[in-house]
């Protein structure tokens, strides 16, 4: 058996940025994030009618403005590993204070559409659309509110391992919102 040419690592694993525990995490919630989305297409399957009216009653523009606060917030936090392996400590922070701010517009946004949907006699048991609603995005909610936790605590830390890690995560939560966002406001 030879060894792997130079530059190369001997094991795929090896290869990952940050920390192979976060990326556990991050495996095990797109997993968890897919079977809901899997569950939420199969149950619309049997009544495509209901979920589309149910569906014209969110708030889309909210959605997409969530959507660009959110991506926009994945730039700062890319933005911020780079400063920090050029050595810009305070340029990190104040990336990472503008990518922790998006969240929070993120937060503050899906809120007050909860409020208006809620304010509309939308509940978890109005239909089966809303259950899913508010369970896949309400789980993601809370992965934004972990994401903005753990930019706070990297930020504290910063070193180019601490941002990879952190931005990983983070990254996750905008891939599932990417993927969110059509699937519950847009695809009939």
């Amino acid at each position: 058996m030879s060894a792997p040419p130079q530059g190369l690592a001997a094991e795929p694993l090896e290869q990952l940025p940050g920390d192979l525990m976060m990326w556990v995490l991050i495996v095990s919630e797109l997993l968890v994030f897919g079977a809901g989305l899997a569950a939420f297409l199969s149950v619309r399957l049997s009544d495509p009618a209901g979920f589309a009216d149910a569906q014209d009653q969110l708030h889309r523009a909210a959605a997409g403005v969530n959507t660009l606060v959110l991506v926009t917030s994945g730039f700062f936090a890319a933005r911020a590993s780079r400063a920090c392996l050029a050595g810009r400590p305070r340029q990190v922070r104040a990336l990472l204070a503008l990518a922790m701010a998006l969240g929070g517009v993120f937060l503050l946004v899906k809120g007050l559409e909860y409020a208006e949907a809620i304010g509309a006699g939308l509940f978890l048991e109005t239909h089966p659309f809303f259950t899913f609603y508010y369970l896949l995005t309400g789980f993601h909610a809370a992965h934004v509110l972990a994401g903005i936790v753990i930019l706070s605590l990297v930020g504290w830390k910063a070193s180019p391992q601490n941002l990879e890690v952190g931005t990983a995560f983070w990254h996750m939560v905008d891939l599932v919102w990417v993927i969110l966002f059509p699937v519950i406001y847009l695809l009939r």
